[in-house]
């Protein structure tokens, strides 16, 4: 009597491993891409969070009826304002937003932006910019650049 086979012989392992080998070479680039797509994702999501953040503060500066640099009450923080916009400090469109986790602390140049970058070595076009307007009744300018994420 013969006994029953146990186990794997080791073509039949060489054969499996070959075949994981080649599947594994096609589905590496797609999920190195993968990193790329999401950093993009997430720094244009960080650019719509600074928009939405921005016309919630103007809009509550403008239904409280405050001066354009008055302080805006969010969610118990205040909001340093420049023309009833958020001020580019971490004050003003930072405390708006109240929670930029996956971004480095921004860059603030006083009176003039504040840019956001991606944390882990991310490269330095893959930021956002939020620049306070430039006159009275003008709206800041977000600028997304993803053109090196």
């Amino acid at each position: 009597m013969y006994k029953a086979q146990k186990g794997f012989t080791l073509i039949e392992l060489v054969v499996v491993i070959t075949i994981l080998g080649i599947l594994a070479a096609f589905a590496f680039p797609r999920f190195a891409a993968l990193e790329v797509e999401a950093r993009i994702a997430a720094t244009e999501g960080l650019g719509g969070s600074i928009r939405a953040a921005s016309a919630l503060a103007h809009s509550l500066s403008i239904v409280q009826g405050l001066a354009a640099a008055a302080p805006v009450d969010m969610e118990g923080v205040a909001v340093t304002m420049v023309d009833r916009y958020p001020a580019a400090l971490a004050v003003g469109i930072t405390a708006a937003l109240q929670d930029i986790t996956g971004f480095g602390i921004p860059v603030y140049v006083a009176g003039v932006d504040a840019t956001y970058n991606t944390d882990g070595g991310t490269p330095g076009n893959c930021t956002v910019v939020y620049a306070e307007p430039l006159a009275a009744g003008d709206a800041p300018i977000i600028t997304v650049d993803v053109t090196a994420c």
